[in-house]
């Protein structure tokens, strides 16, 4: 995720490849310019540094550098379930800040999520120009409901693929090629998506105007909303992902 959210602030023309340090354990294919290395380098202090390792290593990262980058201006983490206070323990910095992206950053499409409780108002601002070329950005203002926005739209695109898989598997039970369908179920998601972002109303008033009474769409959408069937389905689905993100937190602290 983070190297998605660095190729796209590169293409964007928001951050130089040059201004860009990253410490990781093995080089990997990174934009022209970006320097990288097992270990930070000697000097002054970034401007911002952002942890985008896996949540589990977090002890160990703040270990080996914590005292490094100390009082280092912003803090940004894109660590799924470390709260802004378990990240306070292990680092010192002048802000902390929350965000969740979600991984159509990378074609600046996504959904970036900020928190902070620790950010004034021009590290605020700096943050949301930051993240803005790689799609909407929003601040949540209660740090309690960030685990849902991480089930919601952290998670949401792994949900909303299967989803699209089972639309063409549906098609292919039908009698399509296997890779008709597919490329047919991915159309009409993206179509349907981009008409929804551009209207004037809600889905669920787009779907009742696809949905001439007696035809076939509406035939579909009578089983989808059987018993609430669908609703129930995503409840439960975002749910257990908010369970996760709460136990990640937990474990965290």
């Amino acid at each position: 995720m983070a190297g998605a959210m660095l190729r796209r602030w590169i293409d964007a023309g928001v951050v130089a490849g040059d201004a860009v340090y990253v410490v990781n354990r093995s080089d990997r294919e990174l934009p022209s310019g970006v320097r990288q290395a097992r270990t930070l380098p000697d000097g002054p202090l970034p401007d911002m540094v952002m942890l985008g390792m896996k949540p589990q290593q977090l002890d160990d990262i703040a270990a080996t550098y914590g005292d490094r980058i100390a009082s280092v201006p912003v803090l940004l983490s894109i660590l799924a379930g470390v709260e802004e206070s378990a990240l306070a323990v292990r680092f010192q910095a002048g802000a902390i800040v929350r965000a969740m992206p979600n991984l159509p950053v990378a074609i600046g499409k996504g959904v970036v999520a900020l928190s902070s409780d620790s950010a004034d108002d021009d590290s605020r601002r700096t943050i949301a120009a930051l993240m803005a070329p790689l799609g909407l950005v929003e601040w949540i203002d209660e740090a309690r409901l960030f685990d849902s926005v991480t089930a919601l739209a952290g998670c949401g695109p792994g949900f909303v693929y299967r989803f699209i898989d089972a639309l063409a598997g549906a098609g292919t039970a039908l009698g399509l090629p296997a890779d008709q369908a597919a490329r047919l179920a991915l159309a009409t998601v993206e179509g349907s998506s981009l008409l929804a972002a551009a209207a004037d109303v809600g889905p669920a008033v787009l779907a009742d105007r696809v949905a001439s009474p007696g035809g076939s769409t509406r035939a579909g959408l009578n089983v989808l909303d059987r018993e609430d069937g669908l609703a129930a389905l995503l409840k439960e689905t975002l749910a257990a992902s908010e369970r996760r993100n709460a136990e990640m937190a937990a474990a965290a602290r």
